[in-house]
């Protein structure tokens, strides 16, 4: 019989040596590295006052050190998610439970898929989602949800008998392809035709730089965050991010870190923040204080593949949503989230909707792939 494994929870990411979160996470998805992670807590953005408690459940090796890492959060609410689940929350309320606070394992605002169990070792996997069921049996919780789970880990969960939800994102693929022409020559005429008009739109009396490193300064950071208050404030009321998150996401990161910058006259008027991965360019944010035609799919979709053209990336991950990115050669992909209910009753009834939800996600991504811009046969 093998000895009982037990989790813990850490007093928040910042509480872990660095060096011992990343020999968990590993280095190719930057947003759950130490670094991007513990700058959110450090800078006031995912903390207990915004809803976002970092309580990471980890599991130590024999020797004390983390063997396998969830990077988990006690949510009292569900907002910058990206996975919604609002109506599960009224349904379980109206029932007279009480859905919040609920746990989270995710990268807080960020709809990026990547491993949710970090592990510095495949082997202590199943124990640590069953130590992320046990917080929440243990604390009599609603719910505990994975979100943007990379593929790779999901039978981990189907096995441990988790619901399974699908969505849908827009991603960008690198056909080998040397040059944004040689990208546009896999277009079918019209669409190739289309783009260079956009572009020559929105690039009239505008240059770009794009600046990563110690070549973004405070004032860069002060142009881009008017951009992102901006955003944030039609998008979600008031932006997630604080202020000082930028300047020390540059401070510990800097050379994960992609800004784009259009300017006019040498003034920045719109800017897009990418972070660089393994082998993808993640596209996270974007704004602007002028309006230009078509200058958001110019930064944050052609700059951007241009960007990992250069970088000899294999893909964009452009964010949440948006079929508008089908047209600039983004093709629809499955994204994926497993769903912990203790309460039988309400599992049952989330299961029905789940496969509802799931059978009609199927029918639409296969309606989109059929919309791509590239040439058929």
């Amino acid at each position: 019989m093998s000895a009982p494994v037990t989790a813990r929870i850490a007093e928040g990411v910042a509480s872990i040596p660095a060096e011992q979160w990343d020999a968990c996470a590993g280095d190719a998805n930057p947003f759950v590295s130490h670094a991007f992670l513990s700058t959110l807590e450090r800078s006031g953005s995912a903390t207990a006052e915004t809803g976002w408690q970092p309580l990471p459940i980890v599991i130590d090796d024999p020797c004390g050190a983390p063997a396998a890492i969830a990077p988990t959060y006690a949510k009292s609410h569900s907002q910058g998610e990206y996975v919604f689940d609002h109506a599960w929350a009224e349904a379980w309320e109206r029932a007279g439970g009480r859905y919040y606070p609920k746990l989270q394992v995710a990268v807080p605002f960020t709809p990026v898929p990547g491993p949710r169990l970090l592990l510095r070792d495949p082997a202590p996997a199943p124990a640590l989602i069953a130590g992320i069921e046990a917080v929440t049996d243990q604390n009599r919780l609603s719910s505990a949800h994975v979100t943007f789970l990379d593929e790779a880990q999901l039978p981990l969960f189907e096995q441990a008998g988790w619901l399974i939800r699908t969505g849908t994102q827009f991603h960008w693929y690198n056909e080998g392809y040397a040059c944004f022409d040689d990208f546009l020559a896999a277009l079918s005429s019209r669409k190739r035709k289309a783009i260079r008009k956009e572009r020559e739109r929105a690039r009239e009396g505008l240059t770009f730089r794009h600046l990563t490193g110690a070549a973004i300064s405070e004032a860069h950071w002060d142009a881009f965050w008017a951009f992102y208050q901006d955003t944030g404030s039609r998008k979600w009321g008031q932006p997630y991010l604080t202020r000082p998150f930028f300047s020390m996401l540059g401070a510990a990161m800097g050379d994960k870190v992609l800004l784009m910058l259009a300017e006019r006259g040498g003034r920045p008027v719109a800017g897009a923040l990418n972070l660089i991965g393994g082998d993808a360019l993640y596209g996270r944010y974007w704004g602007c204080t002028e309006e230009v035609p078509f200058l958001h799919f110019e930064l944050c979709y052609y700059q951007a593949i241009e960007a990992a053209i250069a970088l000899r990336m294999a893909r964009v991950e452009a964010g949440a949503q948006g079929e508008h990115k089908l047209a600039r050669g983004y093709v629809p992909v499955a994204t994926w989230s497993a769903h912990y209910l203790p309460d039988p009753n309400f599992r049952r009834a989330v299961a029905e909707y789940l496969e509802r939800e799931r059978a009609a996600v199927a029918h639409e991504q296969e309606f989109l792939g059929e919309l791509t811009p590239f040439k058929r046969g």
